[in-house]
């Protein structure tokens, strides 16, 4: 078959990295333009209760659903790349359809947790009694549609797995333009309030999930997808899950301790609830650019480290964590000036654009610690380890905030004192990973020259 994904196994090592890192930020950019659009046109037109609905409360508890299955899609990208760069085109297949057989099965369940336990789980972050008929609304109709959203993910991930990070990228672009010309129409025109905003939203997710299903099924390399082939292989979805898992598992813990946050921010009312949901969009500029270098270094890395190319994949690590930090230090100083400014697309109320403010000037700067999380954690899940970064990142991350925000917030109740917990907790774990990726017996084991 003709090969149409990217090999990386040669060519100059930071070229061949920032090639797949472009296409995957702009993706995720027009991914945080995705889930921005619906918070920026119900904050004008509706108001600062839907913006905290919207925004803040719903997305917190998609992305512990959503977030753990793009965790073990991540697995299945892992095993896709070090199979298809060692040139093993049948295990490449079997791989690509129990990954969309896992997709479709998980998003079926996703849907029935989503739809049901939706209520509850709101109710226990303490949502405020003027946000939860827009929060229920939003996110009932978006877990209706969690399945193509689920087939895209898993798609895209396939893709980037052999190379091919732009697919995606066009994809993305198709499907945002969608969800916003559908928010303005819903909720604009028609008026739908949040209810538009998450029809427009699960209508965008079936455009990306049928076009990348197109590609799949139309090309001619190891990778393509037959329909009827598409079926669960135990010894396949064994290996997905031993990467996976853990990944997913790392996704979920990062929610749970965001939920338990969202929680400790909903006590201090809506303005800094409206607030905060601004801040997590402008400050996912930073996050979606870290998560495309650590998509770009996990796929080098599993490419490189199928074909035995041992030397490449050390190399390939250093330069992409040192772009990383110039890049996250750059970042800091730009949002830190201008970041402020952009408060006024979601919002134009004094009180929340002065406490948006404050938040942003106090977590910016510090972006740089948490760099080496995500590079060390991408290339080790890149050679097939994930269950140590995993454990690191949910004790260092997760479980460090989560005692920080339960003991110190309601010692010292101040919007500081709960932002204090993401540079302590970012520090410490970038330490952690740094002395395990020294000692990690994946990267010790691997020769000093390169075999084949």
């Amino acid at each position: 078959m003709k090969h149409e994904g990217r090999d990386q196994t040669k060519g100059v090592i930071w070229r061949q990295i920032l090639l797949f890192f472009f296409p995957i930020l702009l993706g995720t950019f027009f991914q945080q333009l995705y889930n921005t659009a619906d918070a920026v046109i119900v904050g004008q037109f509706v108001g600062k209760e839907a913006l905290s609905a919207v925004g803040g409360t719903t997305g917190t508890l998609i992305n512990l659903l959503v977030g753990f299955f793009v965790g073990v899609s991540s697995g299945a990208s892992v095993v896709i790349a070090q199979y298809y760069g060692g040139g093993n085109e049948e295990r490449v297949s079997q791989t690509v359809h129990t990954s969309l057989a896992l997709a479709i099965v998980g998003g079926v369940i996703l849907m029935a947790v989503g739809l049901a336990g939706a209520p509850a789980a709101l109710r226990m972050m303490n949502t405020p009694e003027e946000i939860m008929p827009y929060s229920l609304t939003y996110i009932r109709i978006y877990f209706l549609g969690v399945v193509p959203n689920l087939i895209y993910n898993m798609g895209a991930a396939i893709l980037r797995a052999v190379g091919d990070s732009q697919r995606p990228l066009y994809f993305l672009i198709a499907s945002c333009l969608v969800n916003i010309v559908l928010d303005l129409l819903f909720v604009a025109v028609f008026h739908w309030d949040v209810m538009g905003a998450a029809v427009a939203t699960i209508l965008s997710q079936f455009v990306s999930a049928v076009l990348v299903m197109e590609v799949l099924m139309r090309t001619q390399d190891t990778y393509r997808v037959t329909l009827k082939k598409i079926r669960i292989d135990r010894l396949i979805v064994k290996r997905i899950f031993r990467i996976g898992l853990p990944a997913g598992f790392q996704s979920a813990m990062y929610s749970i301790s965001n939920i338990i946050i969202q929680s400790s921010v909903n006590g201090f009312g809506t303005d800094t609830i409206a607030a905060w949901s601004a801040y997590s969009k402008i400050d996912g500029v930073f996050w979606m650019t870290m998560s495309a270098y650590g998509i770009a270094v996990t796929t080098f890395v599993g490419q490189n480290y199928g074909a035995k190319k041992y030397r490449r994949v050390r190399r390939g690590i250093r330069e992409c964590l040192a772009m990383a930090m110039g890049t996250a230090i750059l970042m800091s100083v730009v949002l830190y000036i201008f970041g402020s400014q952009v408060y006024l697309l979601f919002i134009d109320d004094p009180d929340v654009i002065s406490r948006g403010e404050e938040i942003l000037r106090f977590l910016v700067p510090t972006f740089f610690t948490y760099v080496c999380i995500e590079i060390l954690s991408g290339a080790l899940r890149g050679v097939g380890d994930s269950v140590v970064p995993m454990l690191m990142t949910c004790t260092g991350v997760c479980v460090l905030r989560v005692v920080w925000v339960l003991i110190a917030v309601p010692i010292s109740h101040q919007i500081q004192t709960l932002l204090v917990s993401y540079p302590l907790s970012w520090t410490v774990t970038s330490i952690l990973f740094l002395i395990y990726y020294k000692r990690s017996r994946y990267m010790r084991r691997m020769p000093a020259v390169d075999e084949g």
